[in-house]
């Protein structure tokens, strides 16, 4: 029993609850990546429309985060969740049923929209309940819980198709989706407001952030660290499958190895923001992102360790900075924190949607592509870390 209760006190059930919401995109994502050389076969589809699956998604996805935020301002964190994450289950339970690639991606614009509602008011729900270096503290122990996720997903998605079929993957994401929407019913209501403000108000609520140039240069810094890792998300199974010969369980294993660096990156962050500052931690990351992506452009590496070793590097350095990115982004504002939230998780899939969508092109050596990507966008952060710096001067270490 003492064993529970020390589990209980470091991770409360609310934890759990906001990491399963948090792993909403990749459960809906990394689960079936094993599945995309399948379906392109079995729903006799092009390449390029079963890649719609993905991209569809993510842009869904983005649009509907715009959407969720400002509900949750004026509504409450749980009446939107609870239609979102309801969503989120009838939409797995039509793409389990999908017999056309049109179908899979009606299903996939279903999925966007619900598992929107999740990720655009967990940071929000976050905000409400702790505060400074406790909320800090909680989205490092998100983090690392939601990491397992990628990590899991592929490896449970490629045994699933090995055992059963593709469309069993949905039913499970059905099922984690069921378990969700009962611990949000069971939640608390964390939005405590006297009176809440109106909808107009609400909605204008993304003006005022705009206007907000420390919050926006901070996003817009922070947000191009994700290109390359969308775009190995997007085409790993394209060039692990399709290019490299693997089959799908061996591809759940690259992908399962490549994730696992999102579980160790917060835990060496929590270590290391003991000693060092947020300030001097975060350009290290960044530094490291952008020499993982100068190896992917090493044509000597051999395949597929040219791939797999640079992208475990590059993931790890961004998963690194990220918790704290989100907390540094979210301080920038006293108000609109549920519109904070969503446009800040807007702005990151839209720009990894775009990536995903540019890689997903035909392109002669992907990993160079790879490579270029990550080059370029790092590059282009390490430059705006220091504008920013400049500009807002008192970044909370």
């Amino acid at each position: 029993m003492g064993c529970i209760d020390e589990i209980r006190k470091r991770f409360p059930p609310i934890i759990f609850l906001l990491s399963l919401l948090s792993a909403f995109p990749p459960l809906a994502t990394d689960m079936y990546l094993p599945a995309l050389p399948l379906l392109q076969r079995e729903l006799q589809a092009p390449l390029v429309a079963i890649n719609l699956t993905l991209v569809t998604f993510f842009m869904t996805y983005c649009g509907f985060l715009l959407v969720y935020g400002p509900l949750s301002d004026r509504y409450g964190r749980k009446p939107p969740l609870l239609v979102g994450v309801g969503l989120f289950v009838l939409a797995c339970l039509v793409c389990a049923s999908a017999h056309s690639a049109n179908m899979m991606i009606f299903g996939r614009f279903l999925q966007g929209a619900g598992a929107a509602a999740a990720s655009a008011i967990v940071f929000a729900v976050s905000k409400d309940r702790f505060s400074g270096q406790q909320r800090q503290r909680v989205f490092i122990q998100i983090g690392v819980i939601v990491a397992t996720a990628p990590m899991i997903a592929p490896i449970l998605g490629g045994w699933i198709i090995k055992l059963l079929s593709w469309h069993w993957i949905f039913v499970l994401q059905a099922v984690l989706g069921t378990i969700a929407f009962a611990g949000v019913f069971a939640m608390d209501e964390s939005l405590r407001a006297e009176a809440p403000a109106s909808f107009r108000q609400v909605a204008a609520s993304y003006l005022r952030l705009c206007r907000n140039r420390r919050y926006i240069s901070l996003l817009l810094t922070l947000s191009c660290t994700c290109v390359p890792v969308f775009a190995f998300i997007g085409g790993s199974s394209d060039i692990y499958i399709t290019r490299f010969g693997y089959d799908e369980q061996q591809f759940g294993y690259f992908f399962g190895f490549n994730a696992l660096a999102f579980v160790l990156a917060p835990l060496a962050f929590s270590r290391m923001v003991r000693r060092y500052s947020i300030t001097r931690l975060m350009p290290w990351a960044f530094a490291g992102m952008l020499a993982a992506s100068l190896l992917l452009l090493c044509p000597w590496i051999p395949i597929p360790w040219r791939l797999t070793l640079p992208m475990f590097c590059l993931t790890f350095c961004f998963s690194f900075c990220r918790p704290a990115g989100n907390n540094l982004i979210l301080e920038q504002v006293d108000r609109d924190t549920g519109a904070a939230s969503s446009l800040m998780v807007f702005l990151y899939f839209m720009i990894g949607a775009l990536a995903m969508w540019f890689f997903s092109f035909d392109w002669n050596d992907k990993i160079v592509t790879l490579g270029l990507m990550g080059v370029i966008s790092v590059t282009c952060t390490l430059l705006l870390w220091q504008v920013v710096k400049r500009r807002i001067g008192t970044i909370n270490d």
